[in-house]
């Protein structure tokens, strides 16, 4: 109702606006009230036509907003269901990147492992080895140090049984010098021999 009365003012201000510029130019014919009324009516007819045809516009207008509607929500649906297949596809990605890595990881960890051990027993061995020449260069000083000994052993023995035979002579010497001497006083040559010796 209130849309009627709206649209008949509205009707009549615009029927008026073009009407009022004819009255500066000439005298319209006196339009009698059965005419009004039929005017009025085919008016009223238009208008409830020209709001049948808006509420119908406004029907097929809110049908296809339905109809937007629905399709943003399908939409919507087929992006979040993208999404999450996207997510779901990264997820599982990320967790075989995780795993690819802390495999990688453990393979390195285990490499580390061996090469540890591997410079342990270098390290055991280098040990191994100095221990080993140490040893030996103990045994050859050792070795010679008896050696040597038991090769030194037999001279000192004989130099303190010539030392012991020249101890025990010197006397026999000493008296067998004297000997010579005296009798280098009756002999010539026996005193030159002991002169040249420096015996005398």
């Amino acid at each position: 109702m209130k849309k009627s009365a709206v649209m008949m003012v509205a009707i009549l201000f615009f029927g008026w606006l073009t009407v009022w510029p004819a009255y500066g130019v000439e005298i319209a014919e006196r339009i009698s009230d059965r005419e009004i009324v039929e005017r009025l009516t085919r008016l009223e007819v238009g208008v409830k036509a020209l709001e049948q045809g808006q509420r119908a516009i406004l029907r097929e207008m809110d049908k296809r907003f339905e109809a937007m509607d629905k399709r943003f929500e399908a939409m919507t649906e087929t992006m979040n269901r993208r999404f999450e297949a996207m997510t779901a596809t990264m997820d599982k990605r990320s967790e075989a990147t995780v795993k690819n890595m802390d495999e990688r990881f453990k393979g390195m960890d285990n490499r580390f492992e061996t090469m540890d051990a591997r410079f342990g027993q270098m390290i055991d061995i280098m040990v191994g080895i100095i221990l080993a020449f140490a040893g030996i260069v103990a045994v050859t000083i050792i070795f010679a140090l008896w050696d040597r000994r038991t090769m030194i052993r037999p001279f000192e023995n004989k130099i303190k049984q010539v030392e012991e035979d020249i101890a025990h002579n010197r006397a026999k010497l000493g008296k067998f010098l004297e000997v010579l001497r005296s009798l280098a006083r009756t002999n010539d040559k026996l005193a030159e021999a002991l002169r040249s010796f420096s015996l005398m």
